[in-house]
């Protein structure tokens, strides 16, 4: 009887053990982000994974990269596999992630109740300035680049439009993507005496909201669009090449010049007395 007793005894104390004891590998947060390394040098490759603890089905997990200063460098829409993983991979470097410094990656699942960060370190851009890459467009009337980050298609061309302050922006999306563009004031700004003023941007013709942050040499703005989209406007109050001052004063003076040279003329042909 007592053995018995014994086994019995023995075998609750397995079962409440395992009862109370976390499956192996299974994660305590609901989410949790991580990446390859603590810090990168220009050009290599940021490997980002995580998983959460539950599924949500047809949620993807949102990522945000942040430089030192706050700036937004990218944003990304991941897929949960089956096995609750995640992952995505970032270039160290570019037009919008130059400053060296602790960058921060953030993710988030569902509600603010799932979401995490993790950090790592860049050693700094060494890039050219004027040197045109994959994440640069230079356009017409400027040597100053357009700084650029899109998910879900690819930009085509990015061109000035003077008559309406805007630029053209055309894209082919294969699916719903964010277009993060870094426009510098000297290239394209909007202001209303002396002070900022909001840009106007339509996707397709059709006005959205977007994000933005602002330096005082450049604007940094974040669009989403649908899948198919093929063109983004952005408006402001000034767009190069624009005719200004230095056009003005030149136009003058070859106004003057004209002026002059007729009125010589005029003068050579007349009959003395």
């Amino acid at each position: 009887m007592k053995a018995h007793l014994s086994v019995f005894a023995l075998s609750a104390i397995i079962i409440a053990s395992i009862g109370m004891a976390p499956a192996f590998g299974q994660i305590q947060d609901p989410i949790v982000v991580t990446t390859d390394k603590s810090s990168y040098l220009e050009g290599e490759t940021i490997m980002v994974t995580g998983e959460v603890r539950a599924l949500l089905g047809g949620e993807a997990v949102s990522l945000v990269v942040k430089a030192p200063n706050g700036n937004i460098v990218s944003i990304a829409q991941l897929t949960v596999g089956s096995d609750k993983k995640f992952s995505s991979e970032l270039t160290a470097g570019g037009s919008l992630m130059k400053a060296s410094g602790t960058y921060t990656i953030s993710v988030q699942y569902g509600t603010q109740s799932r979401t995490a960060e993790t950090t790592f370190s860049f050693g700094g851009s060494s890039t050219e300035p004027g040197k045109i890459t994959s994440t640069t467009v230079k356009i017409e009337g400027s040597d100053d680049l357009i700084g650029y980050k899109i998910t879900g298609g690819k930009l085509i061309n990015i061109m000035p439009d003077v008559d309406a302050n805007s630029l053209i922006v055309t894209i082919e999306a294969t699916s719903d993507g964010t277009l993060i563009i870094t426009i510098p004031r000297s290239v394209m700004d909007a202001t209303m005496d002396g002070v900022d003023d909001s840009y106007f941007v339509l996707v397709d013709g059709e006005e959205v909201d977007f994000e933005e942050t602002t330096t005082s040499k450049d604007r940094t703005l974040t669009i989403q669009f649908p899948a198919g989209a093929e063109e983004i406007e952005i408006i402001g109050t000034f767009v190069v090449p624009e005719f200004g001052t230095i056009a003005v004063m030149i136009l003058a003076v070859a106004i003057i010049s004209i002026i002059a040279v007729s009125a010589k003329s005029r003068l050579s042909i007349m009959p003395r007395y």
